[in-house]
């Protein structure tokens, strides 16, 4: 009896800590939300005047946006631990990143752990399903100029031409610096027995803990923002700094950052967790890998290769870790060394005084319209 009242009171706890957060984040999302929207509209004329500092503002507000969603995981006790190469150096250059995608997740684990790499977060471009459009934060993400991709063959060939010019009209005229893709193409457990069955009739590696990647975004955004090709390949240093001193055009992608996401037990964490955080506080592991631009190939065949064998390397990577609980060292070193990636709790509170701040301004404006009109 008394064993069933202790479930009963912890049920109890669970639920209320879930509605009362859920409350939290509804408030936030009808604050910031619109305030973020209200500021890009008026400051529509110094988007004429001056797109750069525009650009800055917004990156500055969409970095913010990013930090409320990083702190309903964090405060729920759910933290990052990183693994592998430091890519905060890196946070001023030009990178392609490349994700292992298992749940919704996933975005919510690199918003909070891209929150310390400089101005990555603000200065970054994401491709995410069309589905996501439809939520929330699509209104958000439109305006900072992610990309939308539809799934599916019917859709293959035009959203990458949509892609590409997106691209070319976005990208470098709002200063961004890092684009981030799934190239999987969904999340694991839809797609990992398709992938497994391609692979057995193509003769490639078969993978458990990832899928086959896709290659046509991959290699739409290494043509449009790689550095000049030779030899097959983006570039070289010395092109790269030639072209760079010129002025007549950016320097263009510089690295591929490859990251793999590894959950405790393999269980995915999707954003309904995030947002209630009825999970029990748990720790979500990042590995990163970075690799020079010229190093990848752009040709569809060698490509692919190229590709493969990056997610050949993850898989092993996620079978060392979920048998032994620790990323494998690099080669030469004995053992991993980790990272504790935490956030900044008077950043988080001054963000949050901000948002709510915000929405008290306009609150009180549209109001004062109101009362004037009516």
């Amino acid at each position: 009896m008394a064993q069933l009242l202790e479930g009963a009171r912890n049920l109890g706890w669970v639920l209320l800590n879930s509605f009362l957060r859920f409350i939290f984040v509804f408030i936030n999302n009808c604050v910031a939300i619109p305030s973020y929207c209200l500021y890009c509209i008026l400051l529509q004329p110094l988007r004429v005047m001056d797109s750069r500092t525009f650009w800055l503002i917004e990156g500055i507000m969409f970095k913010w946006m990013l930090a409320m969603v990083s702190q309903w995981g964090w405060v729920a006790g759910y933290t990052v631990m990183e693994w592998g190469d430091d890519v905060r150096p890196l946070s001023e250059e030009e990178a392609m990143v490349i994700v292992n995608h298992q749940a919704t997740g996933d975005v919510c684990t690199l918003m909070m752990c891209l929150q310390d790499k400089g101005t990555v977060v603000r200065k970054m471009m994401w491709l995410m399903d069309h589905v996501f459009k439809y939520t929330n934060f699509g209104l958000v993400s439109l305006i900072h100029g992610d990309f939308f991709i539809r799934q599916g063959k019917a859709y293959r060939d035009k959203q990458l031409i949509y892609l590409k010019d997106h691209l070319d009209r976005y990208y470098h005229s709002r200063d961004r610096k890092w684009i981030v893709l799934f190239p999987e193409g969904g999340f694991l457990r839809k797609r990992r027995e398709t992938s497994q069955a391609f692979a057995k009739k193509n003769s490639l590696p078969h993978l458990t803990h990832v899928t086959l990647p896709r290659l046509g975004a991959t290699q739409v955004i290494l043509k449009t923002l790689g550095p000049q090709q030779e030899n097959g390949c983006l570039g070289t240093e010395a092109s790269t700094v030639h072209r760079s001193q010129s002025g007549s055009k950016p320097k263009g992608l510089q690295w591929v950052v490859d990251v793999t996401i590894a959950y405790s037990k393999a269980r995915p964490m999707d954003i309904q967790t995030w947002i209630f955080g009825y999970r029990p506080p748990t720790v979500t592991h990042v590995h990163y890998r970075v690799y020079p631009i010229k190093e990848v190939p752009v040709e569809t065949k060698p490509l692919t290769d190229w590709l493969y064998q990056r997610f050949v390397e993850k898989e092993d990577l996620l079978a060392h870790f979920y048998e032994t609980g620790a990323f494998p060292p690099p080669k030469g070193q004995k053992e991993a060394v980790s990272r504790a990636m935490t956030l900044d709790p008077v950043q988080l509170c001054v963000i949050q005084f901000l948002a709510f701040a915000s929405g008290y301004l306009w609150y009180s404006v549209l109001q004062y319209f109101y009362c004037r009109l009516f």
